[in-house]
């Protein structure tokens, strides 16, 4: 690691990621490596190591930080001062994730891959990240659904965190696939990001309480 201030050793590895998220709007993960991600930077290659070892450690703090990203909206839902609906906290979750296309897409990849090619200590910042989800996801049902025990809380999320490793792949098809679909001649229906969710979620709270 680089032997630089706390400040200048963030501000880097904040640049890495910025280039690795710029990449990863046109590419795939596949397709992104640490020469290209390092193109983007103002740093070469082997500078690169001084701040991520892998490409997958990138990615790791990309995923971190789409998952800070949602925790404040999680946080902005749980503290809003308002007293929520179970429908209305369905469409309040649901439209978070529709703002976070790319941590769904980040959840669609091989995660065990990207967690065994990283170092445990950044492993666990982000595994931090993670549980403040399920923390602040918690805490919303505990609000605004005070009916619920807690292992009634406890099974919606069990369900629910497992779920969004699959809303991506459902909600975001391109054209290649859209097309393949027709010539299989297999009848879907596409929903939208937050279609997916809302419906998950009402009929997970719904079913507690129906």
């Amino acid at each position: 690691m680089f032997k630089g201030t706390p400040e200048i050793v963030t501000q880097r590895r904040e640049e890495i990621v910025n280039a690795c998220e710029e990449l990863y709007q046109t590419k795939s993960f596949k397709e992104i490596n640490l020469k290209e991600i390092g193109a983007v930077t103002s740093f070469s290659r082997p500078t690169i190591y001084n701040y991520f070892q892998t490409k997958e450690e990138i990615f790791l703090a990309l995923y971190e930080r789409e998952y800070d990203r949602w925790n404040a909206e999680l946080e902005s839902i749980l503290n809003s001062g308002q007293n929520f609906s179970r429908k209305q906290v369905a469409e309040k979750i649901a439209m978070s994730l529709e703002r976070r296309a790319q941590l769904l897409r980040l959840l669609s990849m091989n995660n065990f891959d990207m967690e065994a090619n990283s170092r445990e200590e950044l492993l666990a910042s982000f595994k931090r990240a993670y549980g403040r989800s399920l923390d602040l996801f918690r805490k919303i049902l505990e609000k605004y659904c005070p009916e619920m025990s807690s292992e009634e809380v406890k099974e919606i999320m069990y369900v629910f965190f497992p779920f969004m490793f699959g809303i991506y792949p459902y909600a975001e098809v391109t054209d290649k696939q859209r097309k393949a679909m027709e010539e299989a001649d297999v009848d879907y229906i596409y929903h939208s990001i937050f279609e997916i969710t809302y419906n998950c979620l009402i009929r997970l709270l719904d079913r507690q309480h129906g």
